[in-house]
């Protein structure tokens, strides 16, 4: 039981009360230490919402499913406990199915909840009825048709267990709506403890640490995993002692500090160029909760080719799906790092550091003085630099400004930069920072949104604006759909195609849902508008920032071709000033 919570007598039934199952169903969630649920009603799921009345959970009414989900996505990353989220039968269950893929590739633990059909209609076609179990398998960790009223209690269990378990990710309980009401013999059962961290073989951990201890380009490269199993200070102790620097993906942000000297920032399509010359020029590659995909290594038979390769993982089959691990390291990433730290030397890194900081130098990460013009990348550092000391967790949405956002962001905790990786879900960014908000009131929290995916979930602020949410929403305002401009700029020969967007008066729009809107078009005047945004209280306010059109977003390198393929800078600018970050 919560330890937060004391149930009162009408909630909580004396040992084998009889009640209804939904009832048993809404007290196994207050056991579980679920504060929020992110849902929209059916008439299937009435019974579990009239349950809920009597709850003490705060339920927030999404307008629409996939804001659910993603909300529930955020809450989890920035929490670290699963998030839930609630849907009816029929298009409320299918509405989710991005967000559990989206969750499913990024590892985000929740609990989803769909209602069903009453049991004998299944099969007939009735009603809203939709195969959610056929439909959510490849989506999920597992997922369950409760068809036994009095399995209800125990499978609500298993389901957090298992989310939060090994490598963690979405699961799904389906109950039809006879099945919620009918009555159960229940007695309020205890919370299902995680399966204990799994730990590497010890020969295997001796032969990857001599690798590490006698590597002369040796780099860490870091994902979501490490944060995932709390293993930041580990990973931290492993860095300070054998002196390797650090690069990470899009998840993996704030697994290790990126202001930190052995930090080389992100590498990937849209990396640092240093990191990802350092990544190809090493002769080991530590691998620490990442799985080599595609935005990481471009074309695989060119990439890194003369790195051997440890790979950590808690998900076997992983280890080696994309690039062989001549040390393959299968365990927890925490329990694993823990055992390899008193194994492994301190490797001669002299001659790698300078080569590195000689790439820095030579390709430093930042972005031209423009004028009277904002640039996307100016207004993301300059939001960065006014908010660092408040330690915000910031959501982005999925395009350039996520990019951009990877690159200018820095984030020094785990925790702190909540984004859509494996799927790239545009409309991720509102709900998975209104999920995030309700998860941590006690941070701020901020979204970095782009014009096109705003559009995508924008409903989202009338629920933020409901639950009186101080989230800050920067719309970055291209007029455009960005990176697919920026393809057909580089690779179509300019034949733009559905890219130009008519968009609204975005404050104005916040502002008829009920929050505080801003514009701002100059850079002199953008530090004093991210004032007033920051100051408002009591509910939501958005800043929308009127940028470059044509800006595009470097480093990069085409998708599926070689690192070596990489520009550094948009050619047509190489020759201006740029303001070094």
């Amino acid at each position: 039981m919560s330890a937060q919570f004391q149930p009162s007598a009408q909630f909580q039934p004396r040992e084998k009360t009889r009640v209804r199952a939904a009832n048993a169903m809404a007290a196994e969630l207050v056991a579980q230490g679920v504060s929020h649920i992110f849902g929209h009603p059916g008439g299937a799921s009435l019974p579990l919402y009239d349950a809920l009345l009597s709850a003490p959970i705060t339920h927030l009414l999404m307008r629409h499913e996939q804001c659910a989900a993603h909300a529930a996505q955020g809450y989890a990353r920035a929490t670290g406990r699963p998030g839930v989220c609630l849907a009816t039968s029929g298009p409320g269950a299918t509405n989710l199915i991005t967000g559990l893929a989206d969750a499913m590739l990024d590892s985000t633990p929740i609990v989803a909840i769909t209602a069903q059909v009453a049991t004998p209609l299944l099969g007939r076609d009735g009603f809203q009825e939709a195969d959610i179990l056929g439909m959510t398998a490849p989506v999920t960790k597992h997922n369950w048709l409760v068809l036994e009223p009095q399995e209800l209690p125990g499978t609500i269990r298993e389901a957090f267990r298992l989310a939060s378990s090994g490598r963690p990710g979405p699961v799904l309980v389906d109950v039809p709506r006879d099945v919620l009401q009918a009555e159960i013999a229940w007695e309020e059962g205890s919370v299902t403890a995680p399966l204990p961290p799994r730990r590497a073989d010890p020969v295997g951990l001796r032969r990857a640490a001599f690798a590490i201890s006698n590597a002369k380009r040796p780099i860490l490269y870091v994902g979501g995993g490490v944060i995932s199993s709390g293993a930041s200070a580990e990973l931290r102790r492993l860095a300070k002692k054998t002196r390797i620097p650090v690069t990470t993906t899009l998840m993996g942000k704030g697994a290790y500090p990126e202001t930190d000297a052995l930090s080389v920032g992100m590498l990937g399509m849209h990396g640092t160029a240093y990191a990802n010359w350092a990544m190809n020029g090493s002769d080991l590659i530590i691998a620490v909760g990442a799985r080599f995909d595609d935005r990481i290594t471009g074309k695989l038979a060119t990439f890194a080719p003369h790195a051997k390769v440890v790979h950590i993982d808690i998900d076997e089959v992983e280890i080696g799906k994309n690039r062989k691990a001549d040390y393959p390291l299968h365990g927890d990433a925490r329990a694993v790092l823990q055992q390899l730290l008193p194994l492994v030397g301190a490797p001669d890194t002299a001659d790698w550091w300078k080569e590195i900081e000689a790439w820095k130098a030579k390709a430093p990460l930042g972005y031209r003085e423009e004028g009277d013009v904002i640039l996307p990348q100016f207004a993301i550092d300059r939001l960065w630099r006014l908010t660092r000391d408040l330690r915000p967790i910031v959501t982005t949405d999925v395009g350039q400004h996520q990019m951009w956002a990877a690159q200018f962001w820095k984030c020094d905790e785990p925790g702190m930069f909540i984004t859509s990786g494996g799927l790239g879900t545009m409309g991720y960014g509102l709900p998975a920072a209104l999920g995030a908000q309700c998860g941590r009131p006690d941070r701020l929290v901020i979204n970095l949104n782009g014009d096109g995916s705003f559009q995508q979930t924008m409903q989202t602020l009338a629920t933020a604006v409901e639950a009186r949410l101080p989230l800050k929403i920067i719309v970055l305002d291209n007029q455009g759909l960005g990176m697919v401009r920026q393809w057909q700029d580089l690779f179509y020969d300019r034949r733009f195609f559905s890219v130009a967007l008519k968009n609204p008066d975005f404050a104005k729009l916040a502002e008829a849902f009920g929050a505080v809107g801003f514009t701002v078009r100059r850079p002199d005047e953008l530090d004093a508008v991210y004032e007033k945004a920051l100051a408002v209280t009591g509910g939501p306010a958005l800043v929308h920032v009127v940028t470059e059109p044509t800006e595009n977003c470097f480093p990069m390198w085409p998708a599926g071709q070689s690192i070596d393929t990489m520009v550094v800078e948009d050619p047509k600018y190489a020759a201006k000033s740029t303001k070094k970050s």
